[in-house]
Formats: C-alpha cells, sequence, structure tokens
C-alpha cells in the first residue's frame, strides 16, 4: 500500500456505523427487498461495506493435512497447491462501486477506477472512502447521505474484479449494510461464476417516496458498460486506471 493510501485512510472522515444491535437481515432470493422507510431508516448516513474471504472449500485441505503436519513437522516447510492458492486468492483485487441516477435526470458513478470517489453533502450524496486492494478485514466502504434521499432516484451498487483472473468461485463475498438505524442488511454473493467479472449486487430505489433495498447479485462477464446495458443508465464508458496503476 502507498504512503499516499494510509493517508488518505488517516484523514477519512469519520461516520457512525448504524445500530450496535447484532441482529441482521439478510436479503435471498426468497426475500429479496426490504423498506428502509418502513424501518426508519431513511436518513442519516448509510454505510455499504464489501468484504471478501476465502471460501470454506479452498481451505479444509489445509485442516486435513494438519494431523499429518503434527506427525512428520518437516512436511511444513514443502510448499504445496493449497498454498499457493491461498495466496493468489489473497492477492484478488475486488472492488465496490455504486452506479448512481438522481431526480433531476444526474446520472454518473462511485468507484475507485478513475479516481471518482464522490461527495457525501453535494451530489451525488454518495462517497467512497478509500480502496483496499488488498482484501483487509475491512474491505472497502462506500457511504450515502439519506437525508437527500428525495434528490436520489436510484442507486445501484456493484462490485467488480480490477485485474488479474476472475475469482468470484474462490472468494466469498459479503456486501453489508449499516443503516443509522435498525439491523444490518447483508447479501452474500452466494452464487459460481468461475468466469464472471462484475456482479450487480443490489438497488436502492427511491419509489413513491419510500427507500426500498433491492437484492439482485446479477453476475456479468464484462464490466460497467454491461451493467449499465442491463440496467438502462445509458453512459458512454471507457478503459481507466487505477491512480499508481498502468
Amino acid at each position: 500500500m502507498a504512503f499516499w493510501d494510509n493517508l488518505w485512510r488517516n484523514n477519512a472522515p469519520q461516520f457512525d456505523s448504524g445500530s450496535a444491535s447484532t441482529n441482521a437481515i439478510d436479503l435471498t432470493k426468497r426475500r429479496p427487498s426490504v423498506s428502509l422507510s418502513k424501518q426508519g431508516a431513511a436518513n442519516g448516513n448509510l454505510r455499504v461495506n464489501l468484504s471478501w474471504r476465502m471460501r470454506t472449500s479452498d481451505i479444509e485441505g489445509r485442516s486435513r493435512n494438519s494431523g499429518r503436519l503434527l506427525r512428520h513437522p518437516l512436511k511444513f516447510f514443502k510448499p504445496d497447491v493449497v498454498q499457493a492458492h491461498t495466496q493468489g486468492v489473497v492477492n484478488v483485487d475486488l472492488d465496490i462501486g455504486c452506479l448512481y441516477e438522481l431526480k433531476d435526470g444526474t446520472k454518473g458513478v462511485v468507484q475507485p477506477l478513475g479516481g471518482f470517489f464522490g461527495d457525501l453533502n453535494s451530489p451525488p450524496y454518495v462517497k467512497l472512502s478509500g480502496d483496499d486492494r488488498f482484501g483487509a478485514p475491512s474491505g472497502e466502504t462506500i457511504f450515502v447521505n439519506l437525508d437527500h434521499r428525495d434528490e436520489i432516484a436510484r442507486l445501484l451498487f456493484f462490485v467488480y474484479i480490477y485485474d488479474q483472473t476472475p475469482a468470484f468461485d474462490r472468494t466469498h463475498a459479503t456486501m453489508t449494510l449499516y443503516p443509522s438505524n435498525g439491523p444490518r442488511i447483508e447479501i452474500e454473493l452466494d452464487e459460481r461464476a468461475p468466469q464472471a467479472r462484475s456482479c450487480a449486487v443490489f438497488m436502492l430505489e427511491n419509489v413513491k417516496d419510500e427507500l426500498v433495498v433491492r437484492r439482485e447479485v446479477r453476475f456479468v462477464y464484462g464490466f460497467q458498460a454491461e451493467l449499465d446495458r442491463l440496467y438502462g443508465w445509458g453512459m458512454q464508458w471507457g478503459r481507466g486506471f487505477k491512480a499508481g496503476k498502468v
């Protein structure tokens, strides 16, 4: 991580993380949506966090081998497939992004790619807190200022793999919403899509002055332009780069 990344994190604004309740709402195919308005959570700062880890199936092999390593400790120093596979997963660079559309017709994207970090107190009222390139437990976070909910038409939150090989089948990613009030909302990317490069995770939509969160979890083999096409954003896309990468 570059020095400037650390500087950004240290100076990043701090926000409330929502309710301290341990309860959570899981959005699934059977229960795909929830109303923030009906929960009294349609104001304040909504925190949306992306985190990921290795799938259990990738590390269970090491657990099975633990007894053998105790009997033959020298084998611990031998490189094996699991160790190499684990390192590959840690290096996967998953990024969170958000396509936004405001009531006045303004459209755009908030994402690390291209440095579109957004703004919390002025349009689009969506702000990316930073770019985690190493899969740290804290993951990546986007804040939404719901005090300006009347100016927001819809927000599509998505995940994409910036570089390297597709690895959604090797990582277990979760997007968690922390409203200002009430339980957190969790959406797991629990479907196998080995060749996918992007995934539309959920839509936050203003429907007749009611803020509704709707699970999507739609994997695509392209990037933002394909998500744009699927959801009718109608923007023009070109290849972009992260700061410090070419």
